[in-house]
């Protein structure tokens, strides 16, 4: 599928979406999501897509927020439904994707950015990364789940001052703070998160989806997680998957896996 503002690619079943508007440093803009609407339902529907990666194109941003002109004609019902729209078929599909979907976040990752890194598993940033969430300058707050996941990733009293001051962080207090995984140079960051999605689809494709849900789960709060466990734990035994890893296992060997 070609796409107007997006960039992708598939190799080695990663599927690699670059937003690609440098011009106006990847803003999100209602083209960008419908698009990246339809390229993660690609990845849902995909059997060759085993992970992806969510990146930016150009040294300068990953996305550096929304495309602020599109706010000037909103009233509070235009509002209400544009972060619900974005929410449910961009962000919240990417963070309850059954398959790793990890962000390389070159530059700048403010406000919708921000937002879209943090939906993303887990994320990796070059060391010219900047996140933020500025949407107190502009007399509003987060409407793409910061006040959520960013809590979630790094705890209330930095997620309220960061929220508060609009202020950014670098990559190190980044990483410093659980926001990111790792820092890499930039030449390095897209090798380092394919090594790292490698890995994970070395592993079985049934039992990484149970653990992403189970993860996403107890990120919430969620009470009944345990439960949950225990009936995906049990449930992973009917799959062919577990009986090869531990045949594997006994016979030193390495597993295939089949994701059945």
């Amino acid at each position: 599928m070609s796409y107007q503002t997006l960039l992708t690619n598939l190799q080695e079943n990663i599927f690699t979406i670059t937003i690609n508007r440098p011009d106006k440093l990847n803003a999100l803009n209602k083209t960008v999501i419908d698009e990246l609407s339809m390229a993660i339902d690609e990845i849902y529907s995909n059997e060759s897509i085993k992970s992806a990666m969510m990146t930016g194109s150009g040294a300068k941003a990953f996305v550096a927020g929304a495309d602020i002109s599109e706010f000037l004609s909103l009233d509070a019902q235009g509002g209400k439904l544009l972060a619900q729209k974005g929410q449910e078929n961009v962000f919240n599909k990417i963070e309850n994707a059954p398959k790793p979907i990890i962000a390389a976040v070159n530059g700048f990752a403010l406000g919708g950015g921000c937002e879209l890194a943090m939906a993303c598993h887990f994320r990796l940033a070059s060391n010219n990364a900047k996140f933020g969430q500025p949407e107190v300058n502009l007399g509003l707050i987060p409407g793409y789940g910061g006040t959520q996941r960013l809590t979630q990733l790094i705890g209330k009293g930095k997620a309220m001052e960061l929220i508060l001051t609009g202020n950014m962080v670098d990559a190190n207090e980044a990483l410093s703070l659980g926001l990111v995984n790792h820092v890499t140079n930039p030449e390095e960051l897209l090798t380092t998160t394919i090594k790292i999605l490698q890995t994970i689809m070395s592993k079985a494709p049934l039992a990484i989806a149970e653990a992403i849900a189970l993860v996403n789960h107890a990120a919430y709060g969620k009470s009944d997680g345990l439960k949950k466990e225990i009936e995906s734990f049990g449930k992973l035994f009917d799959t062919q998957d577990a009986k090869e890893g531990a045949k594997a296992f006994l016979e030193k060997r390495k597993a295939n896996f089949t994701g059945k």
